[in-house]
């Protein structure tokens, strides 16, 4: 790799003695120019920069488009400078070989609806991106190259960074007629990760002494506000002497409070055996209720069962409410939000009923 490099530039030396003049200017910051300012333009932006005179901070892993205007029809070639001084050549690339740019428009890349998208990589520091565009293709392969069949972007052959591959390219336009080439450069900066984002999570109770565990860690009592708590989905179970454990899972939003307000029924009794039939132990617990010899009502044992049923969907319990007839509650799964309402009746009778709304964005 470093012999066809030297052969090149031995070449390029050769070219510049036969066509005076004609040879690629590069500038103090390692920027191919040339220095005949030819009448057509180039200019490269980046989408968090439209002026192309700022300098924007990008994470790891954050998407990235490049756009690229011409004032004639033209073959755009992009590449990225490194901050470790390596060099891709991101268009053409294997996912999309199409680089030709038509008069007077910008074209996005990746573009709208491609198969494919631009993501930062490390490491952290300063990035370049180089536009080179040319009225006829230009043949790149002495430059770079693909290292494997699964790269998607060529790497530059170059030693030296910006440096080199400002020398290469001036190699490859210098056989080019002087109006036929031109350049402009991006800069965007890649920081370090955000530090974690937490949330706030505040769990209310109708009784005293209730205990609050989070993800199996005891966080302490009820009606308070945990500070600090890492964004995230989690189980919650709340413990109250003489009631049922209270269990379900809440979604800690970064920046944010989450609330989770608990009711919690007066105990009736021992609960009644279980026969392992969900459908047979809601019948025994309802009519068991009506005996006295469970710790709900039979609302309450209706209620937990449809959660539990709802859970079992996939859906997250947002919040219990005891009513004056029964409880209400509301749990999420995605963009869908169900209603849970469970009332008392006449003649002994318990009604359940379950109403969804989903939103769809357009």
């Amino acid at each position: 790799m470093k012999s066809n490099l030297t052969a090149l530039l031995a070449l390029g030396t050769a070219a510049a003695l036969s066509t005076a003049g004609a040879q690629a200017k590069i500038s103090a910051q390692s920027i191919i120019v040339n220095p005949t300012q030819p009448d057509l333009s180039v200019s490269v932006r980046i989408n968090k920069d439209t002026t192309g005179n700022q300098n924007p901070a990008y994470r790891i892993d954050e998407p990235i488009s490049v756009s690229t205007t011409v004032n004639r029809d033209a073959y755009v070639y992009l590449f990225n400078v490194n901050p470790d001084g390596s060099v891709d050549q991101i268009l053409p690339n294997r996912l999309s070989g199409e680089n030709f740019v038509k008069a007077n428009t910008t074209t996005t890349f990746p573009a709208a609806g491609a198969n494919f998208t631009y993501t930062v990589g490390g490491p952290i520091g300063q990035n370049k991106v180089l536009a080179l565009a040319s009225l006829t293709p230009l043949n790149l392969s002495q430059i770079s190259e693909f290292k494997t069949a699964q790269d998607q972007f060529a790497t530059v052959k170059t030693q030296g960074g910006q440096t080199g591959l400002a020398q290469a390219l001036s190699i490859v336009v210098n056989p080019l007629p002087q109006n036929s080439w031109v350049s402009d450069t991006a800069f965007y900066t890649v920081a370090a990760q955000n530090p974690v984002s937490t949330g706030s999570l505040f769990v209310g109770t109708n009784v005293g002494n209730a205990t609050v565990i989070l993800n199996g860690q005891r966080l302490g009592g009820a009606n308070v506000t945990y500070s600090n708590l890492r964004a995230g989905n989690y189980p919650v179970r709340v413990q109250a002497p003489g009631f049922t454990d209270f269990t379900t899972t809440v979604t800690v939003r970064a920046g944010g409070t989450t609330n989770l307000n608990v009711e919690f029924a007066r105990p009736i009794a021992a609960p009644a055996p279980t026969s392992g039939n969900a459908v047979l132990d809601l019948i025994g617990n309802l009519l068991g209720a009506i005996a006295g010899t469970t710790i709900q009502d039979p609302a309450r044992s209706a209620y937990d069962q449809k959660v539990r049923d709802l859970q079992n969907m996939g859906y997250t319990l947002q919040q219990t409410r005891q009513t004056t007839t029964g409880y209400t509650g509301t749990l999420v799964k995605g963009a869908t939000t169900a209603t849970l309402t469970v009332d008392r009746g006449a003649n002994r009778t318990v009604r359940v009923n379950v109403s969804e709304s989903t939103t769809y964005q357009y």
